[in-house]
């Protein structure tokens, strides 16, 4: 039996062993990031090959946009300008959503396909790089298949931002994909980074005119931004909302363009991903009425579909809604974010609307359900008045690439629905 006493390692053979095993450590993580990464490059490339397979979208006289003296992309029309609504396609870009990333190209394509619209807006969630869920925190990833997307369909698009396109944990920041977006490649995307002085990215304005130079719409695209309040990674469902200076910036420049137009008020449509809190205001006055009308509120479409009819959207408000009265231009806002509400009420003489979601991948299971996906059709008139109306992706007038999936259309994803919104 050996008495040999056991030899005391020094501080410093200490350090060099935690050295070694910390560089164990990263080599072992930095080789799994490796290979994980090569599986995601082949799965994106996989959905970058079927993009190529997809017909660009045949139009008849396809209106083509112009960069007018003040720098905003203006369309020039004497008919009906059509705009197609998509919001939360959250392609994830990793190897883990691959499948899912292929059934959001097949319905976008299908969709568009079809409406042939003029300008495509994207209220937001294009990307959803969570890697427990897409494989990947690459939301380059994401953006590109999209951008790749909307190029190969040749449809004019403007995205605006979503919480997601941009998470804390994320690899790129808004600035980045900012960048990315307005890179010449993209002949398609009217995206615009917007004033440096103005909170966010992506606040910018597409205007349609008439062949006498009249505005007879506003399109105005607004960052909702993503999480306040010390919920750096959104758990906490801590939504921001607009700033004061982009409020300023909208009066300001809605300003400009009634001087620019004869002094006439233009009519405007706003576009962002997070509801402005007024819509959790008029839905609940909607709500608490037992789901009729009240002097503020007229329903017109749709249903919330998020449990308990919920609504979500910031504690914070900087008077946008109120400066949109006073101002008396725009006649209807768009969001995204809560997948399962798509509806339209008119609160206070402005439409405010939610518009059907693409998502395959964000909520759980909810690629079997099929009720909420689809898109928002917005028809502007001569005279610069729209409607707008919704279409579920299911209808057989949706000719896709690939089959199909089958889905749920009987059900919705919550069951707390009541008949009363059916």
């Amino acid at each position: 039996m050996s008495n040999k006493a056991k030899v005391k390692k020094t501080p410093k053979q200490k350090f060099k062993v935690f050295l070694k095993v910390l560089m164990i450590i990263i080599l072992v993580i930095a080789l799994l990031c490796g290979i994980l990464a090569s599986i995601s490059a082949v799965g994106n490339k996989s959905n970058k090959n079927f993009i190529s397979t997809i017909e660009a979208v045949s139009y008849e006289n396809q209106l083509e946009p112009i960069l007018d003296d003040n720098g905003f992309y203006t369309f020039i029309t004497d008919d009906n300008f059509k705009v197609v609504q998509l919001t939360d396609v959250h392609i994830g870009g990793g190897f883990m959503s691959t499948k899912k990333d292929s059934m959001a190209i097949n319905a976008v394509a299908a969709m568009l396909s079809e409406e042939k619209p003029d300008l495509v807006v994207v209220t937001g969630d294009i990307a959803y790089p969570v890697p427990f869920q897409a494989g990947t925190f690459n939301n380059k990833s994401s953006a590109k298949i999209f951008a790749d997307l909307m190029e190969q369909l040749g449809v004019y698009w403007c995205p605006v931002f979503g919480n997601h396109d941009t998470e804390a944990y994320s690899f790129y920041s808004r600035k980045q994909i900012s960048e990315f977006y307005a890179q010449d490649i993209y002949e398609h995307c009217l995206f615009q980074p917007g004033l440096t002085d103005v909170d966010g990215y992506g606040n910018c304005v597409i205007n349609v005119k008439n062949t006498k130079g009249e505005i007879t719409q506003s399109l105005f695209m607004m960052d909702s931004h993503s999480y306040v309040d010390g919920d750096f990674l959104g758990i906490l469902w801590k939504y921001d909302t607009f700033h004061e200076n982009q409020v300023k910036w909208y009066e300001d420049t809605l300003n400009g363009l009634k001087v620019e137009n004869n002094n006439t008020m233009p009519n405007s449509l706003v576009f962002f991903h997070i509801a402005i809190p007024e819509y959790k205001e008029a839905w609940d006055e909607y709500k608490a009425n037992n789901f009729t009308d009240t002097d503020n509120v007229k329903y017109i479409y749709g249903k919330a579909g998020e449990k308990e009819y919920s609504v979500y959207t910031s504690e914070h408000n900087y008077g946008f809604f109120d400066k949109a009265k006073e101002l008396s231009s725009t006649q209807g806002m768009f969001c995204g974010h809560d997948h399962l509400n798509n509806f339209q009420i008119d609160y206070k003489g402005i439409k405010l609307s939610y518009g059907y979601s693409i998502d395959y991948l964000a909520y759980t299971g909810i690629m079997k359900f099929g009720l909420q996906r689809g898109c928002t059709v917005i028809d502007i008139a001569p005279d610069g008045t729209f409607n707008s109306h919704l279409e579920n992706y299911y209808q057989d007038k949706y000719k896709t690439v690939n089959e199909k999936e089958t889905v749920n259309m009987n059900t919705n994803y919550h069951e707390e629905i009541t008949e009363k919104q059916q």
